[in-house]
């Protein structure tokens, strides 16, 4: 009868704890990655539980003669090192008094244990819930091998006898469910056979070569090491591997995303820039600056796009010399010429050293030549467009300034006359440049 109280008594506290667990929220994966390096995880745990010791069993076998149960209270602690989720090693204590009686034959035994030490092995079971990462309910079962320092008291009716303290070997068997209550914190409810020397009850008599007691124990389990790292004893890996992949997915996916919204804004900043550098009347002025559009074919037009007065007299073959102070203002003009990025607006940092350079091709009536040149990111065809685009932008701001537009050549090579190696970022700095050749 008692033993089946104490077996419906374990179910039931088993069933509560269990329908506690699963209520709670589901928990993250935090910064593991599937196949990744055991660093990942906290591996080192320790265990304190009490629980209660006993001559007999749950399932009714190996009682050797003491039906009299006698429950009594046991201690034990353990220091545990995971290698897997599902397999670890512990080295285990336990400590406490085991008794038994039978009434029958007026014979009965105390069994003090000050100490014992076993090494086990403890495998983990599935999670009750595949989603989790890191798991609620994880059922477990350790086996093991130790040694048992015992001391034991036979009383026969009114006699009592105390044997001589003894140091053997014992095989722990151990089962039950750990329960994630907090970060770190498992709730350990178990149930533990241990086979020990015959002499343990005293006896060396007996139906059996060994004498078998069991401990029914709870108590908590703590992760040891760094907080934010989880702990690999209640890591699902299942779990790790499939968020893994869903996040991989999502932010592959929001890249293509962001690249087709940046292409569709390049698109449209390009469709823009054509329109503004287009030359409807032919006369080598974009029409946004073309103050005098639809000027005939043929007809020589001032910066503005408007026609030139006709000269009177012959005009004078002048002889352009090209001096150093003019390379100079060519220079500090392509030093200083930036656009915005992957376009051909030129940026404001620009305007004053391109002033220079229009001032002097209207005194001098210089010719010039802009070469625009890109690197090789991006396709060819984008590339020449946009080193085409970035020249006639610079003709059109110098015409914008009162430059002749007929002494102006524009022309865009794309990455095709590269000056450094495309292979580095400053070789590829280098080969983003316009080049003003005067004459």
């Amino acid at each position: 009868m008692k033993i089946n109280t104490l077996k419906t008594s374990f179910a039931v506290a088993l069933g509560l704890l269990a329908s506690s667990a699963i209520s709670q929220d589901k928990s993250t994966v935090e910064n593991t990655t599937p196949f990744g390096s055991i660093d990942q995880y906290r591996t080192w745990s320790i265990g304190v539980n009490a629980g209660l010791l006993n001559q007999g069993n749950i399932f009714g076998f190996n009682r050797d003669g003491f039906d009299k149960l006698e429950n009594n209270f046991g201690y034990s602690a353990y220091v545990k090192k995971q290698i897997s989720p599902s397999f670890g090693i512990k080295a285990q204590y336990l400590g406490g008094k085991v008794g038994g009686k039978n009434e029958d034959l007026d014979l009965a035994f105390e069994t003090k244990v000050p100490w014992s030490a076993a090494l086990s092995g403890e495998w983990t079971f599935g999670n009750s819930n595949w989603r989790f990462f890191n798991s609620i309910i994880k059922p477990y079962f350790a086996a093991g091998l130790g040694v048992m320092d015992f001391e034991t008291t036979v009383m026969n009716g009114e006699e009592s006898t105390t044997l001589d303290n003894q140091t053997k070997l014992y095989v722990p068997v151990d089962a039950g469910i750990k329960f994630a209550i907090a970060k770190g914190v498992n709730l350990d409810i178990g149930y533990q056979l241990n086979w020990a020397n015959q002499r343990f009850d005293g006896s060396t008599g007996g139906t059996y070569k060994n004498d078998l007691f069991s401990y029914a124990h709870a108590g908590l389990e703590f992760t040891l090491g760094n907080p934010a790292k989880p702990a690999l004893n209640n890591s699902n890996p299942v779990a790790t591997l499939v968020e893994d992949y869903n996040h991989k997915y999502d932010v592959l996916a929001a890249e293509k995303e962001r690249l087709a919204a940046d292409n569709q804004s390049l698109r449209a900043e390009l469709e823009s820039i054509q329109a503004d550098l287009q030359d409807d009347d032919g006369d080598g002025v974009p029409n946004k600056f073309d103050k005098c559009p639809d000027t005939p074919k043929g007809v020589k037009v001032d910066g503005s796009g408007c026609p030139l007065p006709e000269l009177k007299h012959e005009t004078k073959v002048i002889e352009r010399i090209v001096t150093e102070e003019d390379k100079k203002v060519v220079d500090e003009a392509i030093a200083n010429l930036e656009f915005d990025l992957s376009k051909a607006t030129i940026r404001p940092s620009s305007f004053a050293s391109l002033n220079k350079v229009a001032a002097l091709l209207i005194e001098k009536n210089f010719s010039l030549k802009l070469a625009g040149h890109t690197d090789n990111t991006g396709s060819l065809q984008l590339n020449l467009r946009l080193s085409k685009e970035r020249a006639e932008s610079v003709k059109a701001y110098l015409v914008s300034k009162g430059a002749n537009a007929s002494r102006i050549e524009a022309t865009g090579y794309g990455p095709n006359q590269p000056i450094a190696s495309n292979a580095t970022a400053e070789g590829r700095q280098k080969n983003r440049r316009v080049e003003f050749t005067l004459y």
